[in-house]
This record gives C-alpha cells, structure tokens and sequence, in this order.
C-alpha cells in the first residue's frame, strides 16, 4: 500500500495555478494512482490568494490536507509559500517561484512586503528550492509559462520521465502553447 502524498499549489489569481494542477492530477491519475484535486478557497479573478490540493495514493478519500501534511507546496510566489508553510511535512520540500506580487494591503500601502522570505523559510529547517520562475518564463516566450517553469522543477520530486509529462501537456494544453510549455518545463528542470 501506498501512503497518501499531497501537495499544495499556491499563488495568486490569474497565474495558471488551475493549469498546473490539471495537468499534475492528469499526470497523475494516467499513471494509475487515485487522485483528488480541489481548489480550496481564493479571489483568482481579482489577484487574490488561490489554493489547491492535489492528494495522490492507492486510495485517497479526502481532498483536503491538513497543517503538517504537505509532501510539496509548490508556490507561484515566495509570500505565498510563507503563508502555507505550516502545512509543510518536516521532511517536505517548497518549491517556490522568487519572484514578488504584492499583495493589495502592500499596494494600498497598509504594509509592507515582507523582506528575506526564501531565508526565514528556511531558517524554519524547511527545504526550499527556489528559483526565478518568471525569468526563465520569459526565456521559453511567455511570461504565462511559469506554471510549467515550476512542473519542470517539481519533476526532480517525482519519478516521472520528461516523456510523461510531456503526454500529459498534450493532454491539456492548446496545441499552439504546447512547444513553449514543454521549452518552459525543461528550462525550470535543468535550471
């Protein structure tokens, strides 16, 4: 028996956090594994916070993951990350875009953006691997790719070969984006 792994997608409205979690429950689920994907809570037309959990096992009952039980948060932004970091297992691993959306407290000048966020995830003893999502985005030909910028560096969590992924992009996305999709998840691979 398998245990039950989950992960967290996080970031902000309009990123294509919904695009990545389709396309990990797809791959998933064509590999034989039981999977629930649900979106949690979020403003995602209005650049709020959007949370999904994508649970993966033999058997899986529940959507829902709860605090301390993450294997992964992958994360589209580095506040984001910080704000689920209690839902990481001990052993759990963040992979996490660096770049900085201020949030609407932080635009109307209520607050500020916090500083050093990558270093106090990790000084928590969290694994953190991240990386400039958008730069390398930009390198495949859109800045939209940073959803498979970070499946790319997901992958290296998973035993899934380049091939797999791949069957599972032409499942989901447009054929007009998929070479730039599948330039954009290599591009985060091997960064």
């Amino acid at each position: 028996m398998m245990e039950t792994k989950n992960i967290m997608i996080v970031g902000v409205g309009g990123q294509g956090s919904l695009l990545a979690s389709k396309l990990l429950g797809h791959l998933l689920l064509s590999n034989g594994y039981d999977v629930k994907v649900s979106e949690v809570h979020g403003m995602s037309q209005r650049g709020g916070s959007v949370v999904t959990y994508v649970r993966y096992g033999d058997t899986v009952y529940s959507p829902v993951i709860d605090h301390g039980e993450a294997d992964c948060i992958v994360s589209f932004e580095a506040l984001e990350a910080a704000r689920c970091i209690s839902f990481l297992k001990d052993d759990g691993v963040i992979v996490t875009n660096t770049q900085q959306i201020d949030p609407m407290p932080v635009i109307t000048g209520a607050a500020k953006y916090p500083e050093n966020l990558i270093e106090k995830m990790k000084a928590t003893g969290a694994k953190v691997d991240a990386l400039d999502c958008l730069k390398l985005a930009e390198e495949a030909g859109s800045s939209k790719a940073v959803n498979t910028v970070l499946l790319g560096r997901l992958s290296h969590y998973f035993d899934f070969d380049d091939k797999t992924w791949f069957a599972s992009m032409e499942a989901i996305v447009p054929p007009k984006f998929l070479e730039l999709n599948k330039k954009a998840f290599l591009l985060g691979k091997n960064a």
